[in-house]
């Protein structure tokens, strides 16, 4: 059973679903794609995790049923910096002091700054795919992050640009059918949503794409697994380099014929995978 509420701070209301009652706290962060959330991200794996785990999924700021940050909260603060202040106040106001994360994409940028600021708190990091602390090899925007900008942009959300976007997101599209297009589409048609990522992307574009978290990666203490897609198009396997570096405690497994949507692609190896590497974290 899931239960959802709103935590507040003082940035304002961050939305949490929690599900599950395991001994260990399990904060999993979605990624920045137009209408996610914690709970679209990863509904589909609490049948496995909530066994094991008490889950806690926020909606980051801009995101879901959290408050949206203005263009004056984003001049002065990146999105990154915002969510993570924002985070660890909702888990305060909750009582959770120490916790496993897992972030990906723009939620995987979230919890690399919070194991970074808060190393005696996060117990186990599980990183997909995360900005911020990877260095891209090829051009940038890559491709899925162009058809992110794309998808509000122009005529604005269709469900034709949101069938082209999930197609950028995973390495087969096909096992994605018409209901899962039509069901992130109309996630996305949230009016303070799209005022929200319009004020995001062009925030993004001013300060050069994400925070430059690689340069303190050293400064992570939890034991750390990083789950990449080989054929990932939107944070590419290639810029990972750094972190296996850089990250004391790191280990990598990639999964071939995937994309930057590892929980979905490769869902039953992605709960095995997080399920037995944070049963052996103290």
């Amino acid at each position: 059973m899931t239960e959802y509420r709103k935590v507040s701070t003082s940035l304002g209301e961050i939305a949490v679903a929690e599900a599950g009652s395991g001994p260990a706290v399990l904060v999993m962060l979605h990624g920045g794609g137009p209408g996610a959330s914690g709970l679209s991200n990863y509904h589909q794996n609490l049948g496995t995790l909530a066994p094991r785990f008490r889950v806690l999924l926020p909606d980051q700021p801009g995101f879901g049923g959290s408050y949206r940050p203005t263009e004056a909260d984003l001049a002065e603060r990146s999105i990154t910096e915002i969510t993570a202040d924002a985070l660890i106040q909702a888990l305060d106001a909750l009582g959770v002091n120490r916790f496993h994360l897992l972030g990906n994409s723009l939620g995987g940028a979230a919890a690399l700054a919070i194991a970074q600021q808060h190393p005696d708190r996060v117990a186990g990091l599980v990183l997909m795919a995360p900005g911020g602390g990877w260095l891209p090899f090829g051009p940038t925007p890559t491709e899925g992050q162009k058809e992110m900008f794309r998808y509000y942009n122009g005529e604005g959300p269709t469900e034709k640009k949101m069938a082209d976007f999930i197609r950028t997101m995973v390495f087969d599209h096909k096992q994605f059918g018409a209901d899962v297009v039509r069901a992130r589409y109309e996630a996305s048609l949230d009016d303070s949503h799209i005022a929200f990522y319009h004020l995001y992307n062009s925030a993004f574009g001013k300060r050069g794409g994400m925070d430059p978290l690689w340069k303190d990666l050293d400064k992570i203490a939890s034991p750390t697994l990083l789950l990449w897609g080989r054929d990932d198009r939107t944070i590419t396997l290639e810029g990972a380099q750094i972190m296996l570096k850089q990250i004391r405690d790191v280990q990598l497994h990639v999964f071939g014929r995937c994309g930057h949507w590892v929980q979905l692609e490769r869902r039953h190896e992605f709960e095995r995978l997080v399920s037995d590497f944070l049963a052996g974290v103290a």
